[in-house]
């Protein structure tokens, strides 16, 4: 199945509930996977392998603005106007094609206030915000559920940030994908933070893309990972529902770490950490050792994420002076 074939089989019954407006904006929040999502069951649908599950990063995120123009697409990133050559216009460009009509033009104008391509899933917010800008422009009234499976096609973690808070990934087992959707997890947690270390801000080498393939064909290690993450989403739902922090942050931490060593067994190996990467991770350890309820997680970049309750937040930036607090649940 192509993906023209499942957007076609979703807004096929879509008619315009509302008078379509000029123009529509939308924002999403960036996620963070804390059991990840790495492989592929279809490449062309962007279908998992294993289910995932994420927290937003509500300040982090995309806001996107749509409309119809003349001639010709204008992309906009960070109100700078793109090449039609750019890589980034061209993605945008080819999942546009998916809903337009002939002779029909956007102008589309995209704010990040994550960086672009450094493994804090700028593409997941930026395809979600798009989506969610659409559904609004063309008023097809779609729910979440619709709408994650949409931005799912322009990038699979796009489909968990359609909705805030713990988002859930089912990765389905049907052809067409239409069981592959994500949905909200009713579950607050106000005291969780999370902490952001910016270590790059450069475009990664291997985009997660690549990364992820690589590992599927050549890695010896994926069969095990596959087992891991049906036991880690056991175990972080039992930590959701306990608020348990330790529960929590020891299931993420080794299911990201995890997630690097399958890719690291690839061939070529696939490394996204940077020496100072491994200089968070020892201090982090240090730090637990003697008694602090500090964990972490990476996603397919440099960066690293801290995962901690809100009473320790002054011990954490002493000890990691850059570090952005997030509260997902503030």
């Amino acid at each position: 199945m192509k993906k023209s074939d499942l957007v076609t089989s979703i807004l096929k019954n879509q008619s315009a509930k509302a008078a379509a407006p000029a123009e529509a904006e939308a924002y999403a929040s960036a996620n963070i996977a804390l059991i990840k999502y790495w492989g592929k069951r279809d490449q062309e649908l962007n279908l998992p392998n294993t289910s995932s599950l994420s927290i937003s990063l509500s300040v982090f995120g995309t806001r996107t603005r749509v409309k119809h123009t003349k001639g010709s697409d204008k992309i906009f990133l960070n109100k700078k106007k793109l090449a039609a050559s750019d890589g980034f216009v061209l993605r945008i460009r080819r999942f546009l094609d998916l809903f337009r009509s002939k002779n029909e033009y956007y102008e589309i104008n995209t704010l990040n206030t994550v960086p672009t391509a450094a493994g804090l899933a700028s593409s997941a917010s930026g395809f979600a915000a798009l989506v969610k800008a659409l559904n609004d422009f063309y008023a097809w009234g779609l729910g979440p559920r619709e709408l994650s499976i949409l931005a799912r096609l322009g990038s699979g973690s796009a489909c968990r940030s359609i909705e805030e808070g713990f988002v859930l990934w089912n990765c389905g087992i049907r052809k067409d994908g239409m069981d592959s959707f994500a949905e909200k997890i009713d579950i607050r947690w106000p005291e969780l933070a999370i902490g952001v270390i910016m270590l790059s801000t450069e475009k990664k080498k291997i985009s997660s893309r690549e990364g992820m393939q690589r590992t599927v064909e050549t890695s010896v290690l994926y069969h095990s990972w596959q087992q891991k993450v049906e036991q880690d989403l056991a175990r972080l739902k039992q930590a959701l529902e306990n608020k348990d922090i330790a529960l929590l942050g020891q299931t993420a931490e080794s299911n990201a770490l995890s997630m690097h060593a399958t890719a690291l067994a690839a061939w070529p190996p696939v490394c996204y950490w940077q020496p100072k990467s491994l200089e968070m991770i020892q201090r982090v350890w240090a730090l637990r050792h003697q008694g602090l309820g500090l964990y972490l997680t990476m996603d397919a970049g440099a960066n690293i994420k801290l995962l901690f309750k809100s009473g320790i937040e002054k011990v954490v930036k002493n000890h990691f002076p850059t570090v952005e607090c997030i509260y997902p649940f503030k």
